[in-house]
């Protein structure tokens, strides 16, 4: 259902802040903490004295405490102490790579050997002042995959979504998709429309009148094993649209990393990135407000979507041209795991 050998946002830095963080990834329960030198760690949420998750421990000195008889585990998976006992003898328990890079703590939920800091998504929006970020996780009860079709095709916005950012001319643009590699690339275009509530906000956020005809685009970029970010914004009509001069134009890129847990419930780490006024603390913080709700809406949807889907595995699911971006995501999916199975 879902590749292994991948990338995966596990937590945000503040998660495990103060205490460590139980959280399951790819059928994988696991235990995040600080270790050493506040270092990311992460091992199997299972103590080997008892079976107790070690996520209901403390930190001391860097390693992991079982919050059950106190035994110590280091950041490598062994049993380093125990009040009274002998236990370094105890079996290792699972450690999983880790990496914290742009805001986000990220984990290899599948083979060791194969983790390269390289097949690391690189967000050059991250790690420039130029830019400000806002987002927030939710709990989704879905399989991933039902967030990825919802995030490659945006005609649903018109619908599901239709007081904030949605409006009828989504439906009318037509939508193109390419595959480049393992990256799936839809891309919509509007011209001289009305913006939506949403972006009448983002535009007066960015000194811009509100009243004017505009030009909007949504460029949806998939890439392994679950990450879509969207470039989305508008520009005042006859600018130059997604070219249009910083001035002209309210931008952003939506960021969507979608972590699964199991096959029917997944992490959505949600957010968006701009270049406009990066420094203006209210802005992000009513950008943040009106994305999270946004996304709530997404949430109620793509659940009782997955109920119907259970209920009735037998029904057969219709295919427009506007699915294309998500079938495309998901042959991507399906060769990571093809390639995952043995031989």
């Amino acid at each position: 259902m879902y590749p292994k050998n991948a990338w995966y946002v596990a937590c945000m830095p503040e998660e495990i802040a103060d205490k460590p963080l139980g959280r399951q990834i790819c059928g994988e329960k696991m235990v995040l903490y600080r270790g050493v030198e506040g270092a990311a760690k992460a091992l199997e949420d299972f103590c080997p004295h008892r079976g107790a998750p070690l996520s209901l421990g403390f930190v001391r000195d860097g390693n992991l405490v079982c919050g059950y008889h106190g035994l110590e585990m280091g950041c490598d998976g062994k049993t380093v102490a125990m009040p009274g006992q002998r236990v370094r003898g105890f079996p290792c328990i699972k450690s999983f790579p880790v990496i914290e890079r742009y805001g986000f703590i990220w984990v290899w939920p599948g083979d060791p050997a194969q983790a390269d800091p390289a097949k690391l998504p690189h967000l050059a929006w991250a790690e420039s002042p130029d830019w400000a970020y806002g987002g927030g996780l939710y709990y989704i009860k879905c399989d991933y995959r039902l967030m990825v079709d919802n995030l490659m095709d945006l005609t649903h916005e018109t619908y599901v979504h239709a007081s904030s950012i949605g409006q009828k001319e989504i439906d009318e643009a037509p939508v193109t998709t390419r595959v480049e590699g393992d990256e799936v690339i839809t891309s919509r275009h509007m011209e001289n429309i009305t913006a939506p509530p949403f972006w009448k906000m983002a535009l007066r956020g960015n000194d811009l009148p509100d009243d004017q005809a505009v030009d909007r685009w949504q460029v949806c970029h998939f890439t392994p094993p679950s990450h879509v970010l969207i470039e989305v914004g508008v520009a005042l009509a006859g600018k130059g649209g997604i070219d249009a001069p910083q001035n002209e134009k309210a931008g952003s890129i939506v960021v969507d990393f979608i972590t699964p847990e199991t096959e029917t419930t997944h992490w959505y780490f949600w957010g968006m990135a701009r270049n406009f006024k990066p420094h203006d603390k209210e802005l992000t913080a009513s950008i943040r407000e009106g994305q999270g709700k946004v996304f709530g809406e997404d949430r109620e949807m793509l659940e009782r979507q997955q109920e119907n889907l259970l209920k009735h595995p037998e029904r057969k699911l219709l295919m427009l041209n506007i699915d294309a971006g998500g079938v495309q995501s998901r042959r991507v999916i399906d060769r990571l795991l093809a390639a995952e199975r043995p031989a």
